[in-house]
């Protein structure tokens, strides 16, 4: 399907609040009701439970993408596009709330997804446990990064970033300040900064 945009959410206060009721709703042959949901960035997550009139329950993801602006020439201010995981959506940061209402599907794209949802759940999880590098530490990455000058680099002093929490990294051979997006994303260890203890003692 392809995208949906409107000049408002019809008093709805958020997108999520919109979506969910869009996707709660009842006809004569089948009765859709959003069981969780939550918005991770500009992309939309639910579980939808669908209960047919012969009583067959079934509860699926469904994924949007939305937009939203204030200055659109048209008046249009939000938009959404939708789609359900038996198209084995891209986006697959889904929580855990929502994959554990589901139930089981024999769509192998729906169920790729949901694995690559948990896979990446795992992921999170061991990059929030990783070590925070602080200024004055030494990082080192598992894998060398190359930069312009065509030079390949793992070893960074750490450096604080007066604009921000995300830390600065200096090479120690150039003394060049740069910066390393997502590097919680690479696997790498963290070396101490030596303590210099002073000798007190007399004579």
């Amino acid at each position: 399907m392809g995208w949906l945009f409107m000049r408002d959410m019809g008093g709805h206060a958020t997108p999520r609040a919109y979506l969910d009721n869009q996707f709660t709703y009842e006809r004569e042959q089948h009765r859709l009701t959003v069981l969780a949901s939550s918005m991770v960035g500009s992309t939309y997550y639910a579980a939808c439970e669908r209960i047919e009139a012969s009583g067959e329950r079934q509860v699926f993801a469904v994924i949007c993408l939305t937009k939203t602006s204030t200055g659109a020439r048209d008046g249009c201010t939000f938009g959404y596009k939708d789609m359900d995981e038996t198209v084995g959506p891209y986006e697959s940061d889904c929580p855990a709330s929502i994959l554990d209402e589901l139930t089981e599907t024999d769509y192998r794209h729906a169920i790729e997804w949901r694995l690559r949802c948990r896979a990446n759940l795992v992921r999170r999880k061991l990059e929030k446990a990783k070590p925070t590098p602080k200024p004055g530490q030494t990082i080192i990455f598992d894998e060398p990064m190359r930069f312009s000058d065509g030079s390949d680099r793992s070893r960074f002093e750490v450096v604080a970033n007066p604009k921000g929490k995300a830390p600065l990294f200096r090479d120690p051979e150039s003394r060049a300040i740069c910066r390393i997006p997502a590097f919680r994303k690479r696997a790498y260890r963290i070396v101490h900064a030596a303590i210099v203890v002073k000798d007190t003692a007399d004579g």
